[in-house]
């Protein structure tokens, strides 16, 4: 039985694996425990930006102060993560010099780096910028893939020490008086789960305190801890839109007032639409609407007009955990702050050995780890100094993304940059491979090697795979790789193993598709299902326990199908018009 203190944080997105890497490096004994796979939450569903700060510059200084301070420590520590694209915030005519201002002002005051450029020389960094933007502030914006940067905290977390269990949903928080000591949580039969238990049992996991760090679930964890007070979690949903190719290479921002539809982020291969702001009541409850996506492109192109001209390959959509401390009564959720909070519920609810984190942003989450680190640390008599802020998460110690690997390891250069720029300093020793080497998904140049280092991370689930490799996330969203990362499990996997895997990877891409159905893209997934469910007989496999897969047949109901069943409805059917184009 360890001596160390044990703390249990729930929760397994970025501040969730930020605040297990923090905790664990300071040599306490950490488990966290994740509902579903790292990043399910809002994590999983951000826009890909690294925040320099200048979006809250004018209505949020102590927030964009926070991102500029993390957004130089990340450059540092988490280097295989992010790319350094710059940022612009574009002015267009009917935009008011005074905000024009503001916004350079208020980033001056922030201390973030900014320089104005003119419309022609933001067009010669930019060339399919509108030709009537006036002019523009350059920034220190990034783009940023979150699901590297988690996996890579919890790696770091593992390495020292601390227990990663995922598909546990907490059902219950253990209390002895007015004490916390710990939680229950029911093993769920997802495949790849770190630690095996039958599917259903539970498990009581105790410890000396417990961090709750699930965003806009932590209300619902707080009433199982049976605390008076509410958490004021105030879920705001956001629709992003993710296009086929990258028309931009810097973060454009609009340089106007708070608003929806106002940043392009170039994301890898792609380019990703943002986004809006609804407040909604239930943080699984929010489905996106199609007139979402049409305000993304319509907006959008009044920025980057050529946006109009590509391919929408799918959308997505995830909450904002915003607080708002009691008493604030703001109506408005775009006006609630971005700052995050630390709730000592000892002191807030008189209940002991129990703390919230909630708020905050994706590019403040090693800074929030930090802090409730600390406070853990403080409660618990710990004299332990952070050292995220110096010490490189895997993959980023001694990066470069310019080698050439061709020679070394026998594929094409591009290929190799590619598989570089995800692995990092892990290059040479997952590339170092014992066969063949082909490349598995042609969209995100993977290769098989990549592809069985993200099997040996995350057992047999291929969605575990896909956010550790990107393999199924490009142009063709899986049409022409998804058969072969099932195929990967082979043979340390039986054939059921393989199908399930298979099967959800299949539903997984499906369920970002089904909102961009119109023009080309209707016929790329119309592709997709002839590959899938009529070449492969995937929608009537005789192999597998089910006869007949879901959401291929509602492909095939059209008009009258329940969204709910993945049917495309309408948008699959309008002869490939969009809206009312």
């Amino acid at each position: 039985m360890s001596s160390k203190p044990h703390v249990i944080v729930i929760g397994g997105g970025s501040t969730g694996c930020g605040i297990a890497r923090d905790l664990a490096m300071r040599g306490l004994d950490v488990t966290l425990v994740e509902q579903g796979n790292l990043t399910h939450g809002t994590t999983g569903r951000m826009h890909g930006l690294l925040h320099s700060g200048g979006r809250y510059a004018v209505a949020d200084q102590a927030s964009a102060k926070e991102c500029m301070i993390e957004n130089r420590i990340l450059r540092d520590i988490a280097s295989h993560c992010v790319e350094e694209t710059g940022g612009l915030f574009v002015k267009r005519p009917e935009d008011t010099e005074e905000y024009f201002q503001k916004k350079l002002e208020g980033c001056k005051e922030c201390d973030i780096p900014v320089e104005v450029l003119s419309g022609d020389e933001a067009r010669e960094l930019e060339p399919y910028l509108a030709k009537d933007i006036d002019k523009a502030i350059r920034v220190p914006d990034g783009a940023i893939d979150p699901f590297r940067l988690c996996v890579a905290n919890a790696a770091s977390a593992e390495e020292h020490g601390a227990r990663i269990e995922t598909h546990a949903p907490v059902v219950d928080v253990l209390k002895e008086g007015d004490e916390v000591v710990g939680v229950e949580v029911e093993h769920e039969s997802g495949p790849g789960k770190r630690v095996h238990r039958e599917p259903g049992t539970r498990e009581e996991i105790r410890g000396d305190y417990v961090v709750n760090a699930t965003g806009a679930w932590a209300g619902q964890i707080g009433e199982m801890a049976g605390l008076e007070q509410e958490i004021e979690v105030r879920p705001g949903k956001g629709v992003m839109t993710i296009m086929n190719t990258r028309q931009v290479d810097t973060v454009i921002n609009r340089c106007k007032p708070k608003g929806d539809a106002d940043i392009v982020v170039p994301h890898e291969t792609t380019a990703i639409l943002g986004t809006t702001d609804v407040e909604v009541d239930d943080p699984e409850d929010y489905p996106e609407e199609q007139w979402e996506v049409d305000l993304m492109i319509d907006t959008l192109k009044e920025l980057v007009p050529i946006i109009e001209e590509a391919r929408t390959i799918r959308s997505f959509w995830g909450v904002r955990p915003l607080y708002e401390p009691p008493g604030t009564g703001t109506s408005d959720s775009t006006d609630i702050t971005r700052d995050f909070f630390l709730l000592d519920h000892a002191d807030r609810d008189g209940v002991e050995n129990f703390t919230s984190i909630v708020g905050g942003k994706f590019t403040t989450y090693r800074m929030m780890g930090e802090d409730i680190s600390d406070h853990v640390c403080d409660k618990l008599g710990i004299d332990a100094e952070c050292r995220t802020d110096e010490v490189p998460l895997p993959g980023s110690d001694d990066f470069s993304v310019l080698r050439d690997y061709m020679d070394e390891f026998g594929i094409r250069s591009p290929i190799g940059r590619r598989s570089a720029q995800r692995l990092g300093s892990r290059t040479d020793e997952v590339l170092d491979y014992d066969g063949p080497n082909p490349v598995v998904c042609e969209c995100e140049a993977v290769t098989r090697a990549e592809v069985q280092d993200g099997i040996e991370g995350s057992g047999s689930d291929l969605n575990a795979v896909r956010l550790r490799t990107r393999a199924s996330m490009g142009n063709c969203q899986g049409a022409f790789c998804c058969h072969r990362m099932a195929a990967e499990l082979y043979d340390e996997y039986d054939e059921e193993t393989a199908y399930t895997a298979w099967d959800e990877l299949y539903q997984e891409r499906w369920k970002g598709e089904r909102h961009a159905m119109w023009g080309r893209q209707l016929s790329q997934a119309a592709l997709k299902y002839s590959l899938h469910g009529t070449t492969m007989n995937r929608d009537k496999d005789a192999a597998t326990t089910d006869t007949v897969i879901s959401d291929f047949n509602a492909f095939d109901t059209g008009v009258g199908a329940s969204p709910s069943d993945g049917a495309t409805g309408a948008a699959a059917t309008d002869g490939g018009k969009r809206g009312d184009d």
